[in-house]
């Protein structure tokens, strides 16, 4: 493999450059059998300054798919360990992903690409270091689709797949992705290194992460307390946007938890269809640990880790001032997006109670979540006005005209306009969500070589504020096969 040029892109691998003990050098492993593109972002690639038609070339495929290299890049597998489902695994790690190298735009940006389903590396422990076709185009499209909600994430720069076996469940066809970010370091990463009390290594990774992502706090005092405090911060607006849009990420372990609070991969999420606080989106959480009303709690425990492993490095009482600060800040965000979603101009304090009535009848209808929102910026004020197409939603129609009294008096009471209110309230309510039925089918037809719908959903994805002609059948509630469908942890 090695030496393709692309001469756009301009790699600064930083982290090859830290100490051997942070990664193992290793090399992608190609299908044995013919990549194929099946889809590219072009977005993604201009921020990397990959001219768009380089996506076209006949290479691109086996550029990305680990079948050769370009020129500058250092594949390596990082090293992190984690807390998965409350109990601490010494050692995880990239076991089906390649750090391909830093790329460094013109506006001195930096972005990993990070190859997904590589094939194996010394931290795959007995997997087989693959993805499979169904996963990525799950991941691909999640990305596009956090990115069009204006939620922090990861990006997919492109996705390759290949007609080699993968054995899951099923036996399904390989697939590669590559996967961007400005870091991949997670909360993880610190614990390997505190837990085995490497201490210096500890300091290099902070001191690392400080100057490459945080560089304001270098010289600062206390900086790895008000180091974690920003973190803090980042994850808990992030968990907050979570719970505003109605999506679970099912697998909230440390490892998975971004340090610069990005969402951080994608495996058995789910966006709500019928609204359930205590939304269970994957099936191997037997015991509901990462079930949706879990999130907030499970943001928190995860920073006290994260806070433990930054002990070496920082008094405790500065390191508990900043986790202290978790939750008002997640409370402060959800509040504001709650307010924006019921199109509510002020604050006030009697809006806790309306809000959790709301979604107490949402609760007890099985009312979907997308859709009665959305509809819910339809709202008349007017004095006789009924709102029967919202209120056919909820099973106990005389309770939500209970509850629409007071919600109308209360928008009255700040003289809210129904189309200004309507305008604001479709630009934080999405028509369009990635449910689960819909990635389904783009899935099914992808298995066939009809990659159409995972580009028609990818558009889609990107706008979900705004009605896009023909596709309505988009927004609607999910049919009844779509409603079983089942996501673990091999999705």
């Amino acid at each position: 493999m090695g030496g393709l040029r692309l001469e756009t892109l301009s790699f600064d691998n930083s982290y090859a450059r830290l100490p051997q003990a942070f990664y193992a050098r290793v090399t992608p492993t190609p299908f044995s059998t013919p990549l194929y593109l099946v889809h590219a972002n072009q977005a993604a690639a201009e921020l990397v300054d990959l001219d768009p038609e380089q996506l076209a070339r006949p290479d691109f495929a086996a550029l990305f798919g680990g079948s050769v290299l370009a020129s500058g890049m250092e594949p390596l597998a990082m090293l992190y360990s984690g807390h998965q489902f409350g109990v601490y695994v010494p050692q995880l790690g990239d076991g089906r992903a390649v750090l391909l190298g830093e790329v460094m735009n013109e506006q001195g940006e930096r972005w990993d690409l990070h190859l997904k389903g590589a094939g194996m590396t010394p931290f795959s422990r007995d997997g087989d270091g693959r993805a499979v076709l169904r996963s990525t185009i799950r991941e691909y499209l999640c990305c596009a689709a956090m990115q069009g909600l204006g939620i922090p994430t990861t990006q997919a720069l492109c996705l390759v797949g290949s007609d080699d076996k993968v054995y899951r469940e099923q036996i399904e066809t390989g697939a590669m992705l590559v996967r961007m970010a400005p870091s991949h370091v997670r909360f993880g990463t610190f614990e390997v290194f505190y837990y085995r009390k490497q201490h210096e290594l500890l300091r290099t990774l902070a001191d690392y992460v400080i100057e490459q992502h945080f560089s304001h706090l270098q010289d600062v005092d206390e900086k790895y307390a008000r180091f974690f405090t920003e973190v803090v911060e980042r994850t808990a607006k992030l968990i907050a946007q979570w719970q505003a849009v109605g999506w679970a990420h099912g697998v909230m372990n440390t490892d998975n938890m971004s340090i610069l609070g990005l969402t951080l991969d994608y495996g058995p999420f789910g966006f709500m269809d019928e609204y359930d606080a205590g939304f269970i989106c994957n099936h191997s959480d037997h015991n509901g640990r990462y079930a949706f009303n879990q999130q907030p709690y499970i943001g928190l425990w995860n920073l006290s880790c994260l806070a433990q492993a930054l002990l070496p490095l920082s008094e405790k009482e500065p390191l508990k001032a900043g986790l202290d600060t978790y939750q008002s800040l997640f409370e402060q965000e959800y509040q504001t997006r709650m307010r924006v979603k019921f199109g509510l101009l002020e604050a006030r304090v009697e809006d806790d109670e309306l809000i959790r009535d709301f979604f107490g009848l949402l609760q007890g209808s099985h009312a979907d979540y997308s859709i009665v929102f959305r509809e819910l910026g339809r709202f008349s004020t007017a004095q006789h006005a009924t709102n029967d197409t919202l209120r056919e939603h909820f099973l106990n129609p005389d309770r939500f005209t209970e509850w629409a009294v007071r919600y109308r008096d209360r928008l009255r009471s700040e003289d809210s306009r129904d189309h200004e209110r309507s305008d604001r309230m479709n630009r934080a309510n999405p028509k369009y969500v990635l449910r689960n039925y819909l990635a389904q089918t783009a899935i099914e037809k992808a298995q066939n070589k009809d990659f159409s719908e995972v580009g028609r959903l990818f558009t889609l994805l990107q706008d979900p504020y705004s009605d896009q002609p023909g596709m309505e059948a988009y927004a609607l509630p999910p049919p009844k096969w779509g409603k079983q469908l089942a996501v673990s942890c091999s999705s």
